[in-house]
């Protein structure tokens, strides 16, 4: 679980990092602009480590059911190949998403005025600013991203109600533990995955509302998602309350 963790802290630091810097500099200057190739470089790199960390997620889940539902089998099954091949398949995915998207939209005329109207660039703006017809990209972007998010939800939720039968039917101390863990899990798939459905799926038209969410999902998510799982591990909570102890007994002391 830890080796998983940290990887989804990777790609929490890469996928903020697309966006943050060039956010935080156009706070500091009156003209906010973009080169059209810097652009692309933004668009594709944020749907590259967002479509891995999707995957992440997903193998997170896995790791939770095999945790919860075969937990005397976990060490057997969840091995250093298993470990490997997830991380291995969540680069592979995200350079396929991004890739099967951005092949097309590098080749689009442009003729101006190119204003988004967005925080930075991203795929469905971008896209209605090319002086083409670009019905049939815009699809492939809503299936692309937005299905997919929602497909890889769905089944992420299906997988959660087996896991919290699976606990109902036996209650014990290591359930609990794989609970605490599971609860955490499960919040930042929801902080993930909501926004990316209502971004890519259902989008909205208004201009507020959009930029809150695409900066819910650059941004605060990736900032939230270490928080959460600190928080929600016991290991962490028992640690920090030891940490707070001595703190506080020192400070009696002296």
């Amino acid at each position: 679980m830890y080796f998983l963790l940290e990887n989804l802290s990777f790609f929490d630091l890469c996928l903020s990092s697309v966006a943050i810097p060039k956010v935080i500099a156009d706070f500091l200057r009156k003209c906010k602009t973009i080169s059209l190739w810097g652009c692309m470089v933004q668009m594709y790199f944020m749907h590259f480590f967002g479509g891995g960390e999707m995957s992440l997620l997903i193998a997170m889940a896995i790791d939770r059911y095999v945790a919860i539902c075969k937990p005397l089998h976990y060490q057997t099954i969840m091995n250093c190949r298993m470990l490997i091949g997830f991380l291995v398949l969540s680069w592979a995915v995200g350079f396929i998403h991004t890739t099967s998207q951005m092949v097309f939209t590098v080749g689009l005329p442009f003729c101006g005025p190119n204003v988004v109207d967005s925080i930075f660039c991203d795929l469905p703006l971008v896209i209605k600013l090319a002086c083409t017809d670009t019905y049939v990209l815009e699809l492939l972007v809503i299936a692309d991203s937005g299905l997919l998010s929602l497909v890889c939800f769905n089944l992420l939720v299906i997988s959660y109600i087996i896991m919290f039968v699976t606990l109902w039917q036996h209650s014990s101390r290591a359930s609990s533990k794989a609970v605490s863990t599971l609860s955490a899990h499960i919040t930042v798939v929801t902080l993930f995955f909501g926004p990316t459905i209502f971004i890519y799926a259902f989008p909205f038209n208004s201009y507020s509302v959009d930029n809150f969410l695409s900066v819910f999902y650059s941004i605060m998510t990736p900032f939230l998602n270490p928080i959460i799982y600190t928080l929600r591990n016991q290991e962490m909570k028992a640690a920090i309350k030891r940490l707070s102890s001595q703190q506080i007994g020192s400070c009696v002391f002296s």
